[in-house]
């Protein structure tokens, strides 16, 4: 049933995408394999000329009717060509228009999907949709559908052409038609679970081979190179296994039925000269009696018959993987998009920049809860740090800011009004996140900081730069703002990707800042020299601060410690260190009083 869902799906999102030229297609499909089937009524027309001529006949005159009707099959096969070169051209636009129509859906909706979509899929088996599962596509859509609708009318019409030759015939026919059809469900079945599962593990093995690329200096530094192959045969194995079944039983389809199909053309020939030696009569619509004239091209459609029949079965290698990578795209494409019901859009010149935290509890899963109780009021222009061991939820609440996830339990509030009730483009508009992680993009230095503000002027950008630091080593750079970045920034040191990613924050001037361990990778020359520029660009802004490094955070206007998803302590620095609790113990690496 999902087969047919996907390819009922495949052919109206087709038909969306071109609702005039696939038509037309088809169309010109439709026409052309009819109109190559109509020599067999030719050839029983020029054989029943020379088979009824007598001493007494005209060849002059046989001639000529034999002439006439090759023209008209000459002009026939000419329109047929030129029916076949325009679908060609028409074809190729359908199916590389219809491709790009798909991939522009799916990263439509990639761009519209929450994050939990993206912790919870293989990167590589994303990439895989757009680029295996799109080609599997292309094979069907460029060759298997036409065939198969070549085919399938051909079939029509030799059958049509075969009850107006002979009833006694057709039904010869039919009978290897059937076990030919048999043979098919049986091998095809068997290899469309192969084919299905060869998607799936190209998928799984995109994904662990990209995976691998991204984290070659761990593996390195651990000497995990054998491991890394060893993991990798394992999954190249499975896929290999599932490949040979599938591509074994789709390889042996088409020799049985050629064999099967030389076989019913040499009983059909028995059968036809046994009607004509023992004078049966030729039921038929034709009402001709059974001759040399209507077996001969009777055997030639046998012949195409049972061609078309293992064309049939031929394309189905590329319908079944097609279908099976149609409904990986699919599934992307149908996947719930990022829910926004909010209406209200700030009003970026009156923003304040106010953000409270109202009983909020927190869990990715609906299981274990990462947040518990959380109340906190970042008050307009107050720096709050979040501080506390690895896992204790610091990043969590800076996630929940520019509502990438959703609370369970409690609110939030922007100014005053529940985030669940701001568009979130505005929300996310007034807010600048600066990652641990940092995401340069493959262009230039200055573009990269413009990512932040589109319409900003390339001295608005190195202004921003200059502001926090980053201008001393763009400018030594081999092209100073022009250089250009590959492999997301790896020609720059950690603390140079930082510093560019925290210049793009400075650009956007957003009314609350949120910096996730922004000055990790730097060390503490540069840390200075980037603390002062920071501190300008957080004069006047609400202003999210998560560090380990401590001495990063001692002017906050705020201090919270959070340890297991709690707020345990709220201060000052002075006052939290005369409290002499969690952070007086994590300032002064005094652990072992805890």
């Amino acid at each position: 049933m999902r087969t047919n869902s996907n390819l009922s799906r495949l052919i109206h999102e087709i038909f969306n995408a071109f609702p005039l030229k696939w038509p037309v297609s088809l169309m010109l499909v439709v026409s052309c394999s009819a109109i190559n089937v109509i020599p067999s009524i030719f050839i029983q027309k020029v054989i029943a000329l020379i088979e009824n001529a007598g001493p007494d006949s005209s060849w002059q005159e046989i001639s000529v009717q034999a002439a006439g009707l090759l023209i008209i099959l000459a002009g026939l096969y000419i329109i047929a060509l030129s029916g076949t070169l325009i679908n060609g051209y028409i074809n190729a636009e359908v199916t590389q228009g219809f491709l790009k129509y798909l991939r522009v859906k799916m990263f439509d909706r990639m761009q519209n999907l929450p994050l939990k979509f993206f912790d919870s899929q293989s990167h590589g088996d994303i990439m895989s949709r757009y680029t295996n599962d799109v080609d599997a596509l292309r094979q069907m859509v460029s060759q298997g559908i036409p065939q198969m609708l070549t085919s399938f009318i051909t079939l029509i019409v030799i059958l049509a052409i075969m009850l107006y030759f002979s009833l006694w015939l057709t039904l010869v026919t039919l009978i290897g038609v059937y076990a030919m059809f048999k043979i098919t469900k049986r091998v095809g079945g068997r290899s469309a679970r192969n084919f299905k599962a060869q998607q799936k593990n190209t998928g799984e093995l995109e994904g662990f081979a990209e995976e691998m690329m991204n984290g070659q200096k761990v593996i390195k530094v651990f000497c995990r190179e054998d491991n890394s192959i060893q993991d990798f045969e394992r999954l190249n194995n499975k896929l290999f296994l599932e490949s040979e079944k599938a591509n074994k039983r789709a390889n042996t389809l088409g020799p049985i039925l050629n064999n099967v199909g030389n076989i019913l053309y040499v009983v059909t020939a028995l059968a036809g000269g046994l009607l004509i030696l023992t004078g049966a009569e030729n039921f038929s619509l034709s009402h001709l009696p059974m001759s040399i004239s209507v077996v001969i091209p009777f055997l030639n459609m046998t012949k195409q018959f049972a061609m078309n029949i293992n064309q049939l079965s031929m394309q189905l290698n590329s319908i079944i993987s097609g279908l099976a990578g149609a409904g990986r795209i699919f599934a992307l494409i149908d996947s719930e998009p990022e829910s926004d019901n909010g209406e209200i859009i700030i009003n970026h010149e009156s923003a304040l920049g106010s953000i409270e935290f109202h009983n909020v509890d927190f869990s990715y899963d609906n299981e274990s809860k990462i947040l518990h109780d959380i109340n906190l009021t970042a008050k307009p222009g107050q720096k709050t740090a979040l501080v506390g061991s690895t896992g204790a939820g610091k990043t969590t609440i800076a996630n929940l800011i520019p509502r990438f996830y959703d609370v369970q339990a409690g609110k939030i509030f922007y100014d005053g009004v529940n985030i669940q009730d701001l568009r979130k483009s505005s929300l996310r508009k007034n807010l600048g996140l600066v990652l641990q992680d940092t995401n340069l993009f493959s262009d230039s230095v200055l573009e990269n900081i413009r990512y932040g503000k589109l319409d900003a002027s390339d001295s608005e950008c190195i202004e921003a730069a200059k502001l926090v630091g980053a201008d001393e080593f763009i400018t030594r750079l081999p092209e100073g703002y022009n250089t250009f970045l590959t492999g997301a920034g790896e020609n720059l040191s950690q603390g140079q990707r930082q510093l560019i990613a925290i210049s793009r924050a400075a650009i956007a001037n957003p009314v609350v800042m949120i910096l996730d361990e922004a000055t990790s990778s730097i060390d503490t020359r540069t840390e200075a020299q980037v603390q002062r520029g920071m501190d300008a660009l957080m004069k006047g802004r609400t202003v999210f601060v998560i560090a380990h490094r401590l001495s990063t955070v001692r002017n906050s206007d705020l201090i919270l410690v959070i340890e297991h998803g709690e707020i345990i302590e709220r201060g000052t620095h002075s006052e939290l260190m005369q409290l002499q609790g969690r952070y007086y113990k994590l300032y002064t690496g005094a652990f072992e009083l805890s």
